[in-house]
Order: structure tokens, then C-alpha cells, then sequence
């Protein structure tokens, strides 16, 4: 399980641009589902991805579900050949997404994303209409699963705003 307290200030501190979104955004909201990784969708400009590279380089991410040994190297010429990376880091799993189904990257969601104060620090959470609306695009069978609970979530708080 990821060190969520360790690991959003971390990111805030270091000024990544970054939007929570998937399971942590769901409790967030108020899900009882639990959620293991910490998943965001960072801004892919060269001034932000340096940002990352160099914030999460000590806690020595690997591509997670990768055979031990694979040749990996954590730079910002890997995050340029790439977009979106599953790692698992010494405090725990991060899916660093440069775009998402249904929702497209970070310039797209931020008209979406509310702010949210989490472990003393003030980060970017995607708002639960569009989290709806993204986990329905992946149509993964836990995402199906937990728009009902989402669904309810947001009926609830707009018949009690």
C-alpha cells in the first residue's frame, strides 16, 4: 500500500502540477472502496516532468510487474519515451498517468478537478462527476463496480449540497 501521507506533500513541496484521480480520488469523495496506489495525472510540460523525475528519484521507482533486473533507468528522457508508467517506489505504488480514458490529459481535466487539502498540503483532486464519467470510459470491471457507490455519492450531495 502507498504512503499517501509521505508521498502527496512530497509531490506538492516539490511543485508538481498533478490532479488525483481513480481510487484515492473515489475516497476522497467518500468511497469506502480502499485503494492501494496512489494514481495522478501529471502535466507533461519540461519544466513540470523535471519536477518529477527529480522528486520521486529517491524513493527509486521501477516499473511495477517487472522481472527484477529489467534495464530501467528513471529520467526525463524515459518519461518523454513514455506516458503513462505503473511504478512501484520504496513507499509504496504509483500510476503516473499522462493521460487517462475518457478524460485525456492534464490540461483537460483541470477545468474538472476541484481543490482538496490532503496531509496538510493543498492538491488537485478530479471532481467526482468527471471521475464518474472517466471510470466509466475505462470500463475496467472495478471501475463498473464502483460508479454505483460514485453515482450515490453524488446523488446524495446534490439532493443535501
Amino acid at each position: 500500500m502507498i504512503d499517501f501521507s509521505q508521498l502527496i506533500p512530497r509531490l506538492v513541496d516539490a511543485r508538481v502540477e498533478f490532479i488525483i484521480v481513480g481510487g484515492a480520488a473515489a475516497t476522497a469523495h467518500g468511497s469506502s472502496r480502499l485503494t492501494v496506489d496512489l494514481d495522478i495525472v501529471y502535466r507533461r510540460t519540461a519544466a513540470n516532468v523535471a519536477r518529477v523525475v527529480q522528486v520521486l528519484a529517491p524513493l527509486q521507482p521501477y516499473l511495477r510487474g517487472a522481472p527484477l533486473g529489467l534495464p530501467f533507468q528513471w529520467n526525463e528522457a524515459t518519461i518523454w519515451n513514455g506516458l503513462n508508467f505503473t511504478l512501484i517506489t520504496s513507499i509504496g505504488a504509483l500510476d503516473l498517468l499522462g493521460e487517462i480514458a475518457g478524460g485525456g490529459g492534464f490540461d483537460s481535466l483541470l477545468p474538472h478537478a476541484i481543490p482538496l487539502r490532503l496531509f496538510g498540503v493543498e492538491c488537485l483532486c478530479l471532481g467526482l462527476e468527471r471521475l464518474i464519467h472517466v471510470k466509466r470510459a475505462a470500463g475496467r470491471p472495478k471501475d463498473l463496480e464502483a460508479i454505483a457507490e460514485l453515482e450515490a455519492i453524488l446523488e446524495e450531495r446534490k439532493r443535501h449540497p
